[in-house]
């Protein structure tokens, strides 16, 4: 199988077709008109909500979607204390996340002045991650983010649970806090949101998430409905994680390392992405990282959350973990060697001693946490 020359996805990669000379349609910016037209979208959003007053028909000027992870916190801080927005901060009590975000919550709730709100449905969030994983192979070659499906969708669940909350509240801003290159995987507008969900996984079975009121978004005034703002999107030529890590932690409103607070399904979805495409979860982060250094040999790192040091070797790094990642969905191999190769995958990818430790412990845990949700390995 054929990879690109440039960024080293394969030819398989759901989404990605290259050319006679090896070069992949991402690297070819084939993308590119999309990507402008969101970010311009987005940059105006942005402006607007900056420049806008205090909410006539509320408390709150924005519902903030707050995970406790480094970015939301970092942005949560500046939309109280510097732009003097009234938040209301919600939070989605995702089964799966990690307990070092809800830590990362307790240091915010006591320093931050805003109201915060914990929403919880865990049934029918773990109901439709069943489905999502559960389902017969997909068929090839398949979409862009394809490989993505269960994050994305997961992610979704909650932001439609967060654009109801904001309706029922009148509240006319959402602020979500994903990163320059999540703008890929996000759609902007509610409505759209919407009916991508419904799309993917039906009527019936979307109804039945939402019991039945998730409907009113689709034939709502657009003057009804809140706007998305991607702060981070606007920002995009700030964006630098290793900062933003260090100024939270000297506030003292941030306790662990991006990667202690991922997700507890981490180990699931790179299961779900070799599975189906061959691939580990991160490998269009990975590939980003790779273009931007074959455009700019003085890049240090990529404007995104990942980080890819220049001398990681990211082809063998995938391989190793594909071959753990099975085995352990198998039950198959040895627990003490698998622990020893993803601690050393994880501090290649300059994970500190203790946080690779700590994945390498999720991705050991991972039929434990398939038998509780359900899922088929």
């Amino acid at each position: 199988m054929r990879s690109c020359t440039m960024c080293a996805l394969k030819e398989g990669h759901p989404g990605v077709t290259l050319d006679d000379e090896g070069v992949c349609n991402l690297c070819k910016l084939d993308i590119a008109s999309d990507l402008l037209e969101n970010f311009t979208y987005t940059n105006r959003i942005y402006e607007e909500f900056t420049a806008a007053g205090p909410n006539p028909h509320g408390d709150y000027d924005c519902l903030f979607m707050y995970s406790g992870g480094k970015d939301s916190t970092y942005m949560l801080d500046k939309f109280v204390n510097e732009y003097g927005k009234r938040v209301l901060s919600y939070t989605f009590d995702v089964p799966f996340e990690s307990a070092h975000a809800a830590e990362n919550i307790k240091l915010a709730q006591a320093k931050i002045d805003a109201t915060f709100v914990l929403d919880s449905d865990d049934d029918n969030i773990k109901t439709m991650m069943r489905e999502v994983f559960n389902r017969p192979a997909p068929k090839k070659p398949g979409k862009y983010l394809d490989e993505k499906l269960p994050c994305v969708s997961c992610r979704t669940f909650f932001v439609i649970r967060a654009i109801l909350h904001a309706v029922r509240h009148k509240i006319p801003y959402i602020a979500l806090c994903a990163d320059p290159q999540q703008i890929l995987t996000m759609e902007s507008n509610v409505r759209e949101i919407v009916r991508d969900f419904y799309q993917t996984f039906g009527r019936r079975f979307t109804s039945d998430l939402f019991r039945g009121e998730i409907e009113q978004i689709l034939f709502a005034e657009d003057d009804e409905l809140p706007k998305i703002v991607f702060p981070f999107i606007a920002m995009r030529y700030d964006y630098d994680p290793d900062r933003i890590v260090a100024e939270l932690k000297a506030k003292g409103l941030y306790d662990s390392s991006p990667l202690e607070t991922h997700c507890t399904l981490f180990p699931l979805l790179n299961y779900y992405s070799f599975k189906n495409w061959d691939c580990m979860f991160y490998k269009l982060n990975a590939s980003s990282h790779k273009r931007s250094v074959a455009r700019n040999k003085d890049f240090d790192r990529s404007t995104f959350s990942i980080k890819f040091p220049r001398a990681a070797n990211i082809a063998d790094i995938e391989e190793r973990m594909k071959r753990v990642v099975l085995e352990i969905a198998e039950h198959r191999g040895d627990t003490a060697e698998h622990e020893r190769e993803l601690i050393d995958i994880f501090r290649q990818l300059d994970a500190t001693e203790d946080g690779a430790r700590f994945v390498a412990q999720s991705f050991l845990g991972m039929r434990t946490v398939a038998a509780d949700m359900g899922i088929e390995l």
